[in-house]
């Protein structure tokens, strides 16, 4: 494969001349990929300061971050499906600028409900540009480029996450230019306009082979799932749990019911569905994607929570909040590098070791909250954030290469859809879960017996993906 880059459009499925993903290519994809992960995490350690400026209540406070996690859940898929048929850099450019104005937007938000639809709008944007990521990935390489390149697009996941929440409690104490907690947003403008400019001329155009109209009813049904599972478990304790709540959660399996019927019955008949059933019968893929739902609902309902407890419990500001993390984004960075090679070695033997010592991190900093609280801060965190963040770095990045490992190129946008969809969607169910857990039991037993038994609790959903994660294929394909 040749290693030139160009923004022309190029066939696929033509074999003599495949577009490549060089590395400026590569590194403007993953910048997009990084984005939307950071912003999801990226206000965790604001909401304070936005709910005293805007005078917002909890449940709207809420809405800030399920707003965008559950717009960018529910388009994510019909987001690939898009850069199938028009064109991934097409897709990619598009949604990156919609990021742009949408995060501007979330800047100059002059009151809370303003937010949050800057914020779903902003959800929506993510959900267009994301699964080009993946496909381009897919499409443009092979061999061992593409493993080092999914390598990356895990590492960069990971450290997204965490370096989000870092990044939102510097960014609200600078208060640059008296700007505050809208830091958080305006800084992706200018990270944007340099995002635009790369993808114009380093990302080179593919699309399906052979492109499928959208899933129409499948798009709905899909939205209809989603929505009704996790907008009730985001707003229900904030609202004190009113009957619509549960009217929605009653209606989630009815709905999932629908969707799949639908999609089995258009994969039958020989038509592309919006989530294909029969791509399930990839081994690699169907037992990636159950062990990315508990690690991601605990990966995201442990960063809210920490954000909460260490604000409104141990005392701290936004910037204590958020560097007291620092110990476990660095480590992960360091162990990512390391992991292809641990890969080429170990196979994916490695993910249950990782599961291993994220425990183990997570039974340090649960050990840690118990004995020095309210003193809890950077140095009572670092041991087991430590070895979390190695832990963390030992799966997620393996992980993300076994579920799109076996997917042929004509379905990479569906398939990196399906499994950024799964991750997303288990990202905002960790905040509605583990969150609304955590929230709950303070009033009755106190910050810190919450914190630890919501830490507890995590700790029994690493042990899940710990025996999930033996039943992976030993190999990569």
């Amino acid at each position: 494969m040749t290693e030139t880059i160009t923004s022309r459009p190029v066939r696929t499925g033509t074999p003599e001349a495949p577009p490549a993903l060089g590395g400026l290519g590569l590194f403007t994809v993953l910048l997009g990929a990084a984005l939307p992960l950071v912003d999801f995490f990226i206000v965790n350690v604001a909401l304070p300061t936005i709910g005293a400026d805007l005078s917002a209540s909890e449940a709207v406070l809420e809405l800030v971050v399920a707003g965008y996690g559950v717009a960018y859940a529910v388009l994510l898929v019909l987001g690939g499906r898009l850069g199938d048929l028009f064109g991934r850099r097409r897709l990619f450019l598009g949604g990156m600028a919609a990021f742009g104005l949408t995060s501007l937007a979330c800047g100059l938000a002059p009151d809370a409900w303003s937010l949050v639809a800057a914020r779903v709008a902003q959800g929506a944007s993510a959900a267009a540009m994301l699964p080009q990521v993946l496909a381009t990935i897919q499409a443009t390489t092979t061999g061992h480029r593409r493993a080092r390149a999914m390598s990356l697009y895990g590492a960069t996941a990971g450290l997204s996450m965490v370096a989000g929440q870092i990044l939102g409690g510097v960014l609200v104490a600078a208060d640059i230019a008296g700007t505050g907690w809208r830091s958080v947003f305006l800084v992706n403008v200018p990270v944007v306009l340099v995002g635009l400019f790369l993808a114009a001329r380093a990302v080179p155009e593919t699309r399906s082979a052979r492109p499928e109209p959208v899933d129409v009813p499948g798009t709905f049904l899909l939205a209809a799932s989603i929505l009704t599972l996790l907008v009730p478990l985001t707003e229900g304790r904030a609202a004190g749990w009113p009957l619509w709540t549960w009217l929605s959660l009653a209606a989630f399996p009815f709905a999932a019911a629908a969707f799949y019927a639908v999609e089995r019955r258009a994969d039958r008949a020989g038509r592309t569905p919006l989530v294909p059933p029969s791509l399930f019968a990839i081994v690699s893929l169907r037992r990636g994607l159950l062990l990315i739902v508990p690690f991601s609902i605990g990966f995201s309902g442990f960063m809210f929570v920490i954000a909460v407890a260490l604000q409104q419990g141990a005392g701290l500001g936004p910037v204590a909040a958020g560097l007291a993390l620092a110990p476990l984004a660095v480590v992960f960075f360091l162990f990512s590098l390391a992991g292809p090679r641990l890969v080429a070695r170990y196979g994916t033997r490695v993910v249950p070791v990782g599961a291993a010592l994220q425990g183990v991190g997570l039974a340090l900093m649960t050990l840690a909250a118990w004995r020095s609280w309210p003193d809890l801060g950077l140095v009572e965190l670092l041991p087991g954030a430590a070895v979390a963040g190695a832990g963390q770095a030992l799966q997620l990045p393996v992980v993300l290469r076994v579920v799109l490992s076996e997917v042929p190129a004509v379905r990479a946008g569906v398939g990196g859809g399906v499994m950024v969809t799964t991750q997303q969607a288990s990202l905002a169910l960790g905040v509605a879960t583990l969150g609304t857990l955590f929230l709950s039991l303070v009033p009755g037993m106190g910050m810190r017996d919450a914190l630890v038994t919501t830490l507890l609790v995590q700790l029994a959903g690493v042990a899940l993906t710990g025996l999930l994660s033996l039943r992976l294929p030993r190999t990569i394909a």
